[in-house]
């Protein structure tokens, strides 16, 4: 049985994306999805969009996957003592315990991450830390395993979390198919990156917002702040002070996020050379290219290509 776990004003997408994926997954093969919603109290659960889901108590429950959703509720959800039971309950049974967005904070709080890998929504990273300092936390994968413990990204991560599951359970083939159903492009892999580089940056509007879309268009030319000044129509001082005011970064940071983020997805989607990525990107050479890499992914290229290509194949955890 596959329990998701849900609380007043969880979020809605985290429960019913892997809902679905796993619904889907099941009905391929002609089978009938063994799913339930599990709560504290059997009834109606309120999400924060006011959408209520019929859930089961836990108490009785014994699902061989249990997933936890995120969402508002959460912190108090983290700080009740049998819903830390019930998780650790299932954990110790050396079932599959998996968690969504800000769910992370309840697999946290049972102690379930303690020494262990995780991820979870990177709005979420800096406070995550600070209250769960012994998880190793990897603010900006899409979802993350450790041995029976996942953990996913936000929201729609959860819906990867749930196809790599399904890969695991029915084969890639069939974790394929279900990505097709549900008209998602294509699965995407744990060690991708969250968000977008653009996205990251502070609402950037006006001239930035043109400026960084035709900075990720000339990633291969020597982009230095004078250049980018000039591109504005600032002088270099008064361009890097408002880009770092506005954006929350510094123009050489914003280039370097967009030419990893560039970079990443052409390492990851083929067989292109290391080298050549590194030029048409902008770094110039493998080597800086790597160490940018290493700082942002902890991996170089090379290991994220192969990690990619085991995804892709189905031969992955």
């Amino acid at each position: 049985m596959i329990g998701v776990l849900v609380f007043p004003d969880f979020q809605l997408l985290d429960a019913t994306g892997p809902i679905s994926a796993f619904e889907i997954a099941h009905r391929l093969q002609g089978r009938r999805a063994p799913i339930s919603v599990l709560a504290l109290k059997a009834g109606a659960v309120r999400s924060s969009s006011g959408v209520e889901l019929n859930a089961r108590s836990f108490r009785k429950a014994l699902p061989d996957t249990l997933i936890v959703a995120g969402g508002e509720g959460v912190r108090a959800a983290a700080d009740c003592k049998a819903t830390l039971a019930f998780v650790r309950a299932v954990a110790r049974r050396e079932q599959r315990v998996a968690s969504v967005c800000s769910g992370t904070f309840i697999l946290a709080a049972a102690g379930l991450l303690d020494g262990r890998r995780a991820t979870t929504h990177w709005r979420q990273t800096r406070d995550f830390i600070a209250r769960f300092p012994k998880v190793r936390l990897e603010a900006d994968r899409i979802h993350v395993q450790d041995g029976n413990i996942w953990s996913s990204a936000g929201i729609t991560a959860g819906i990867d979390l749930a196809l790599a599951m399904i890969a695991d359970d029915f084969g890639e083939d069939i974790a394929q198919a279900t990505a097709r159903q549900l008209v998602v492009y294509h699965r995407r892999s744990g060690g991708q990156s969250q968000f977008s580089a653009l996205l990251e940056l502070k609402s950037p509007s006006g001239r930035f917002k043109s400026l960084l879309a035709w900075a990720r268009e000339h990633l291969d030319q020597d982009l230095t702040v004078e250049r980018l000044a000039e591109k504005a129509n600032m002088s270099a001082r008064h361009f890097s002070r408002s880009f770092t005011a506005e954006t929350g970064i510094s123009p050489s940071k914003a280039v370097e996020r967009l030419r990893i983020e560039v970079a990443q997805a052409r390492v990851q989607s083929g067989s292109e050379p290391i080298e050549a990525i590194a030029k048409v990107s902008g770094f110039g050479d493998a080597e800086r290219m790597r160490r940018a890499f290493m700082r942002t992914f902890g991996h170089p290229p090379q290991a994220l290509r192969r990690a990619a290509k085991q995804h892709e194949h189905g031969i992955a955890g």
